[in-house]
């Protein structure tokens, strides 16, 4: 009761701003006001049964992509919560760019909590997230990766790792290059810290956004490398 009763004040002396548009609203809910909400386009099935791409149309069961099929990458499954645009893109920014953690965390709690198509997150063992460069994470201050994957590793009791992998090069940020280019900046950028930590471990592998996957691949590339048991991907959002 004194938990509502303060939470209630909290509100009324700093009232709830959507964390899309930055609107007031009167409940919070999942952070979103109902017109931000109505902007997010949220993946379900059909998709990719590996990569999780979203399959053009409403009919039919999931199966492989193209790409997956020609280059299998090294993670078993890949699922995105929603596509990376509108209000969802907007909110990863503000949290991503803007230093605002307390939307990450919303973001994080809102993550755990989405059905995934043919993906269940128990089962796994070790949650680990896509580490920044030492001398990114100076510059923002928090790894955005890591406060999703709390929120993961709280929800369904799975351990963290944040320090199993590493990023061992400092690489150009990824957002203005092509597929190619992406591909070949994160090769050989990450190393783990010790293998024993990953091996045998059914992995998590957690991310804020799948773009063309390049280097959530890398990453799974290195754990598998550690003999891990398996890797699957869960990221907030989906560039399509």
């Amino acid at each position: 009761m004194i938990k509502k009763v303060l939470e209630g004040l909290i509100d009324v002396v700093f009232p709830p701003s959507c964390i899309g548009c930055g609107a007031f609203m009167h409940e919070s809910g999942f952070g979103f006001c109902p017109r931000c909400v109505a902007q997010i386009a949220c993946i379900s099935s059909p998709v990719c049964s590996c990569c999780g791409l979203p399959v053009a149309g409403n009919s039919g069961g999931d199966h492989l992509c193209g790409e997956c099929l020609r280059e299998p990458p090294s993670f078993g499954k890949a699922r995105s919560l929603g596509r990376y645009e509108k209000a969802l893109l907007e909110a990863i920014h503000r949290f991503k760019y803007g230093g605002d953690i307390a939307i990450g965390e919303i973001l994080g709690n809102w993550m755990a909590a989405y059905p995934y198509p043919d993906f269940e997150p128990k089962g796994h063992s070790l949650i680990i997230p896509v580490p920044l460069h030492l001398r990114r994470l100076r510059e923002r201050e928090f790894n955005q990766s890591a406060i999703l994957a709390k929120a993961l590793s709280r929800r369904f009791s799975i351990p963290l790792d944040a320090m199993a992998l590493k990023r061992r090069v400092h690489t150009e940020p990824q957002v203005a290059l092509g597929k190619g280019d992406r591909e070949a900046n994160v090769r050989g950028a990450f190393e783990l810290a010790a293998p024993e930590r990953v091996k045998g471990e059914r992995i998590i592998l957690v991310d804020d956004v799948y773009t063309t996957g390049s280097t959530v691949k890398e990453c799974a590339r290195i754990l598998m490398g550690g003999k891990a048991a398996a890797v699957s991907v869960l990221t907030l959002a989906r560039a399509v």
